[in-house]
């Protein structure tokens, strides 16, 4: 097949692991650790990570490389590109479509992303500041606090204009972040318009609970509308298809999409078709050492064996181990 094509969120986690419950207006000890973020750009480099990179990474066309490397060259032009394919995979490609500032966080995450084997069609913004994300963690929830800074100024002609670019045979992959901000939201519809107009493959993530909460179930399900499929964790499906059964929220969503999963950690994972199928594949056993990223990890496992033929049984599997990997190492992204 074509390339994978990511469209979504790149930034700074600011992991921050308290030892003990957090004392408002004192001191709180804590391991703090600073890497690459974000659910698209995580996604995209489990996806590289998923089958050893056959050649070097490329870089968008038209914009600065990061400093001490070689100038940029275009990405997707038409034909089937040379950038990370998957080797033994089929796939051609793994590119990630997002938006950093002009700062040495920005320059950062994308050397961390090329290095990786992602392919950049990745913005640069000067003047802007690249997105963080500080995630506190050590009490049984992790919870995020965010400064989407750059990733609001995705430029929808610049999406558009990749995802109109890639391979016939390609996938794009959708992180529901840009459609549940208004700064971003044009740069998620344009991704999902162009990909229709391209005839390509198409995944959405729901992203996270609370956001969609405040876009709204309804109006997010008419955005993503006829996707082949649609991925959600636990809380996102309450969001998105009402209480019920894993099994039974991701079987409603066929009614919207395609195909759904409902991603439940340590639990699993179901597949819905809406011809009425279902499929379920449990996670791994495995000692966890961060969680964080681990859901990307799966979606990036399950996307490379699904795109590549795999059927959905074994596609929910390939995923359950990929996230298991990564819950097993500190950090959102492979080693």
């Amino acid at each position: 097949m074509g390339a994978v094509i990511v469209v979504g969120d790149l930034v700074t986690d600011v992991l921050v692991e308290h030892d003990g419950p957090i004392r408002p207006g004192s001191d709180t000890a804590a391991a703090i650790r600073v890497s690459g973020g974000g659910q698209a750009a995580n996604t995209a480099a489990w996806l590289a990570r998923a089958a050893q990179p056959t050649t070097p990474a490329t870089r968008a066309p038209d914009s600065p490389a990061p400093d001490g490397q070689e100038p940029r060259r275009r990405v997707l032009d038409g034909r089937a590109p040379a950038g990370p394919g998957l080797e033994g995979s089929g796939l051609d490609g793994v590119y990630l479509v997002a938006a950093v500032g002009d700062d040495p966080a920005g320059r950062d995450r994308v050397a961390e992303l090329v290095a990786a084997g992602v392919g950049d069609a990745i913005q640069v913004h000067a003047g802007a500041v690249t997105g963080s994300v500080v995630v506190l963690t050590g009490d049984g929830e992790r919870t995020m606090i965010t400064d989407r800074g750059a990733c609001l100024l995705l430029d929808p002609a610049h999406v558009t204009a990749i995802v109109s670019a890639a391979p016939p045979g390609s996938h794009l992959h959708l992180s529901g972040y840009p459609l549940l901000h208004a700064g971003s939201r044009p740069a998620g519809l344009a991704a999902l318009t162009a990909a229709k107009d391209r005839g390509l493959t198409v995944s959405v993530d729901a992203a996270s609970a609370a956001p969609l909460r405040d876009a709204g179930a309804e109006l997010f399900l008419a955005w993503v509308r006829e996707a082949d499929l649609l991925l959600c964790n636990a809380d996102e499906a309450d969001v998105l298809a009402g209480p019920g059964s894993p099994s039974s929220q991701a079987a409603r969503l066929t009614s919207v999409v395609r195909h759904a999963v409902v991603k439940r950690g340590a639990a699993g994972a179901v597949w819905a078709s809406r011809d009425g199928s279902s499929w379920s594949a449990p996670a791994p056993a495995v000692p966890v050492k961060d969680s964080t990223g681990a859901g990307d990890a799966f979606a990036a496992g399950l996307l490379a064996a699904w795109l590549t033929g795999a059927a959905p049984q074994a596609a929910l599997t390939a995923g359950a181990a990929l996230g298991a990997a990564a819950v097993q190492r500190m950090g959102a992204r492979p080693a």
